[in-house]
């Protein structure tokens, strides 16, 4: 499967569905055909509001091939324009040899002159030398010339530029657990004194950012990951002064699914708006995507938390899949790259179906279509229809060759129903197996999304069955009622009633919360007894395979 970005499709302008907060806004990333990260944000004169980023570049390396700086801008917060490339590292002559290394940007405007501010290493030796270097030029999004850098700054990252109302500019920045701020001279490229600790901040990373609402001046920035939290998450904290002291007031966007984030604040045409950055394009770390959604403030000043915000695609063929029901991998819906889909695959393989989405589809030993080589942090989307609310199995239908790691796992409306799942060493990359877990649904429309693990893979189909209760069995069993267990939970004996045809080599396995097989044995009549007495609490897969096929059912050991 393959995301490939499309270069010749333009800046991402799908409308979120109707009665979201953001539904005058495309959906998010909202620049899909170039990774970016670390939006910086600007209202300029011309009545524009433009976006300076970083740009991640393909194939990721970490962070060292960032490079080539491009402007975005927008005068409707739907339609985006790219400027084109406005700096690169070989333009700067005092910059590291080996070029790389152009991290997140910012830009300010005083007296007839865009100055735009980014950090750069000077040497080979890229932590211990990096500048804040300084382009200009009389228009806000191209013809920028390098002009030096800043003296007299400690080695940091992640210049922010404040102009006061009084004209008075301030420049922030920091890294590492540092946050500095001091005054600029007149001519935007000196300090007018010494920079000093910004005091009061709680759990400083990176990323400083200064706006100021209603005579107040707000700094939010990028936390440390603390409190056991993956990714990085934006917290903020308030002053009566551009220096501080500042009063930490907490956390205004929680984390993405990228390890980092960076943002900007801004006003446009009334509307607040915070700007951040995802991986849902590339489902890469390293591959970034700008994001923007409204912001809102409380009564009292404070910062309500983002809602997070992302486009949802349509269902492919115009209906969505009815559940119960079965679902093809290669079916899903249409809209794109971290849209519809995400992919960390730079090569397109396969090609045997919907080829102008770039996905890998081949055709499957199992009659059809399969997506393929899949894995990492890749995704799938389906719109569904769930009938009715109720118990249901979710069966996917998964082959591999690899010898473990693989794991598949299935939310609906953003809430991981199945957690994950793995997916087993089928033996060959044609030869299918079931893999099931049961969830509870509520009856309308939904997004279903399928998301890869680790490993490598392919992916046939979804089977979303019903269940039913049979209380004389005191256990839930699907429609076809081929196999129950019960009682369940249990902790002694498992009773195992199997009502499909019988064989000599008709035979029930179970596995522990591992994978790992615990317990074998024949089946020779329709009622089977297991003893589980002393295995040890978890949840538990219980598989009976016979000529006719297989069937899983998730036992419960407490």
């Amino acid at each position: 499967m393959n995301a490939r970005l499309m270069l010749a499709i333009l800046c991402g302008s799908l409308l979120l569905p109707a009665g979201t907060q953001a539904q005058d806004m495309p959906g998010n990333p909202f620049i899909k055909h170039l990774y970016t990260a670390d939006p910086s944000a600007h209202v300029w004169s011309d009545g524009r509001l433009y976006v300076y980023p970083s740009r991640d570049i393909a194939p990721p390396r970490g962070a060292d091939l960032m490079d080539q700086y491009h402007v975005f801008s927008t005068d409707n917060m739907v339609d985006w324009v790219d400027h084109g490339e406005i700096l690169r590292a070989s333009q700067v002559p005092w910059g590291r040899p080996e070029g790389g290394f152009m991290w997140a940007p910012d830009c300010a405007y005083k007296n007839g002159t865009y100055y735009l501010y980014f950090p750069h290493p000077s040497g080979t030796e890229w932590n211990s030398t990096w500048k804040i270097g300084i382009a200009t030029s009389s228009k806000p999004a191209s013809d920028f010339t390098v002009q030096g850098y800043i003296e007299g700054l400690q080695s940091h990252i992640d210049p922010c530029v404040f102009i006061d109302d009084d004209g008075q500019a301030y420049f922030y920045y920091g890294g590492g657990g540092v946050c500095l701020g001091g005054r600029l001279k007149s001519n935007m490229i000196e300090l007018d004194g010494a920079m000093q600790p910004m005091q009061g901040v709680v759990d400083f990373h990176e990323a400083s950012w200064v706006h100021k609402r209603n005579g107040l001046y707000y700094l939010s920035y990028a936390d440390n990951n603390d409190d056991g939290v993956k990714h990085n998450r934006m917290r903020y904290a308030t002053s009566a002064s551009p220096l501080g002291p500042w009063t930490y007031r907490g956390v205004y966007i929680d984390p993405t699914d990228s390890y980092t984030n960076h943002g900007s604040i801004v006003e446009y045409k009334g509307q607040w708006y915070a700007f951040y950055h995802n991986s849902a394009l590339s489902g890469n770390d390293w591959l970034r995507s700008i994001c923007v959604d409204k912001l809102f403030y409380n009564a009292d000043g404070t910062l309500q938390k983002v809602i997070q915000t992302k486009g949802h695609g349509t269902p492919y063929g115009g209906t969505p899949w009815p559940i119960p029901g079965k679902i093809e991998a290669e079916d899903f819906d249409d809209g794109g790259p971290a849209v519809a889909y995400s992919d960390s695959d730079t090569l397109n393989n396969g090609g045997q179906y919907r080829t102008n989405e770039f996905v890998d589809i081949e055709h499957c030993g199992e009659g059809g279509y399969n997506v393929g080589w899949l894995g990492g942090s890749e995704w799938l989307e389906y719109t569904v229809n769930v009938a009715e609310a109720g118990a249901y199995a979710v069966e996917l239908r998964v082959a591999s060759q690899n010898a473990s790691g693989s794991s598949i796992r299935v939310e609906f409306d953003g809430e991981d129903k199945t957690g994950t799942i793995a997916v087993p060493n089928t033996g060959n990359w044609q030869q299918y197996a079931t893999v099931s877990r049961d969830v509870q649904l509520t009856a309308g429309k939904h997004i279903m999304r399928v998301l890869m693990g680790d490993g490598a893979f392919n992916f046939n189909y979804a089977n979303v069955k019903k269940k039913v209760v049979n209380v004389v069995l005191g256990t839930s069993v699907e429609e076809d009622g081929s196999l129950a267990a019960y009682p369940n939970p249990t902790r002694g004996t498992l009773t195992v009633e199997y009502r499909g045809a019988l064989g000599k080599k008709t035979i029930v396995k179970m596995y522990d919360p591992m994978g790992k097989v615990i317990k074998e044995q024949a089946i020779t009549t329709p009622r089977t007894e297991l003893n589980v007495e002393g295995f040890t609490p978890g949840i538990y897969q219980l598989k009976v395979q016979s000529r006719t096929g297989t069937t899983t059912r998730k036992v419960v050991i407490h």
